[in-house]
C-alpha cells in the first residue's frame, strides 16, 4: 500500500497509557504501513491489549486527531485517503483467497527443500488485509544460524521458478521483473540467535509479529515471544496468537548437509548482487524506491543488504 511520507518508523520503547492514546498510536502505527482498519479490527489490534469496538469509537470521539471515514479509523489528516484504502481493502476479499492457496503450496515446497528454515509467516499486504493482484507475497522467516543469506537465495530462486507459471500476473513497479513477476519474496529473515533476545522489542517490531500469519513453525514463534517479553508490553495479544493457516511439516525434508555454512558467503554475494540489480531496474520509479527504503527502515538492524 502507499506509505504516508510524513511519518517515520517510531521504534517507541514504551507501552501506551490511556485508551484514547493507545488507539491514536495504533492508528498511527497502521498509517505508517499505509492502511487503516475498521473499529472492530482496530479493537483486536489495539496497542496495549485488545479492547471493545465501542471503546474504539469512544476514543475516536474523544481524540481531536482521530476520525472514522469510509468505516475506517484514521488520523484526521488522512481522511482524504480513506476511500482509496477502503477500495483496496474490499479488493483484498476477492483476491486474497487464491494467493493464500498459492502461498501455502509454495511454503510446503520451501520448507521441504530448505531444512534450515524453522518458521515461516505471511507478512505484508496479504496478512494486513490490503492485498491486490499486482502485489507480491511477503514472507517472514526464522532460520538456523549462518543461513540468512542462503534462505534469501533459496526463497528467490524457488520463487522465480514458481513465478514462471504466473507470467500473466498483474505487476507494478515493485513486482515487475525481467523474466517472471516477483510473486514470493523474503521480507524479514532472522537467525535463531538473533531472537535470543531481539535487539528491537519496540512497538513496530511487536506489531510486525502480531499481524503476520504463521504458516509453519508456530512453536518457534511462540518461543520467540517467550524470550522477548518486552514485545508483550506493547501487544499482549502475542501471548495467545493463533495460527489458522498453519500447515503440517513435510513428511520428508532435504538433508541438512547439502547446505553447509560455508555457502553463506557466496550466497551473500549472489543475493546482494541480485538485490542491487533490482534496485537499479527501479531507478526511474521513485515511488517504488521510496517504498523499498521505507520497508528497510522497519527491518533495521535486520536488513540483509545496503546500497552503500
Amino acid at each position: 500500500m502507499a506509505v504516508s511520507p510524513k511519518v517515520a518508523v517510531g521504534y517507541l520503547p514504551t507501552p501506551a497509557g490511556a485508551t484514547s492514546e493507545r488507539v491514536r498510536r495504533t492508528v498511527a502505527l497502521l498509517g505508517r504501513r499505509g492502511y487503516a482498519v475498521t473499529p472492530s479490527r482496530l479493537a483486536e489490534l489495539c496497542l496495549g491489549g485488545a479492547i471493545s469496538a465501542d471503546d474504539v469509537r469512544w476514543a475516536v470521539a474523544a481524540h481531536p486527531d482521530l476520525a472514522i471515514a469510509e468505516e475506517l479509523v484514521v488520523e484526521r489528516g488522512d481522511v482524504d485517503r480513506a476511500a482509496s484504502i477502503r477500495t483496496r481493502s474490499l479488493g483484498h476479499d476477492s483476491e486474497a483467497g487464491a494467493y493464500l492457496r498459492l502461498t501455502l503450496g509454495f511454503v510446503r515446497t520451501l520448507v521441504a527443500v530448505a531444512p534450515f528454515i524453522r518458521s515461516v509467516s505471511i507478512a505484508g499486504s496479504l496478512a494486513s488485509g490490503g492485498f491486490r493482484a499486482s502485489d507480491d507475497v511477503d514472507l517472514n522467516l526464522i532460520v538456523d544460524d549462518g543461513h540468512r543469506h542462503l534462505a534469501y537465495v533459496v526463497v528467490n530462486l524457488l520463487g522465480l521458478v514458481h513465478a514462471l507459471r504466473f507470467r500473466g500476473k498483474p505487476v507494478d513497479d515493485l513486482t515487475r521483473r525481467p523474466v517472471a513477476p516477483r510473486l514470493m519474496t523474503a521480507n524479514l529473515i532472522l537467525e535463531r540467535s538473533q531472537c535470543r533476545p531481539l535487539v528491537r522489542q519496540d512497538e513496530d517490531m511487536a506489531f510486525e509479529l502480531l499481524v503476520g500469519e504463521p504458516v509453519f513453525g508456530h512453536e518457534v514463534l511462540r518461543d520467540l515471544v517467550r524470550q522477548n517479553q518486552g514485545l508483550l508490553e506493547h501487544f499482549p495479544q502475542l501471548a495467545d496468537r493463533d495460527a489458522p493457516l498453519l500447515i503440517d511439516g513435510p513428511a520428508r525434508r532435504a538433508p541438512t548437509f547439502i547446505y553447509p555454512r560455508f555457502l553463506e558467503t557466496p550466497a551473500r554475494w549472489l543475493g546482494q548482487t541480485a538485490w542491487r540489480y533490482m534496485q537499479w531496474t527501479r531507478r526511474h520509479h521513485p515511488a517504488a524506491l521510496a517504498r523499498v527504503a521505507y520497508v528497510r527502515t522497519t527491518m533495521r538492524p535486520y536488513a540483509l543488504f545496503e546500497l552503500n
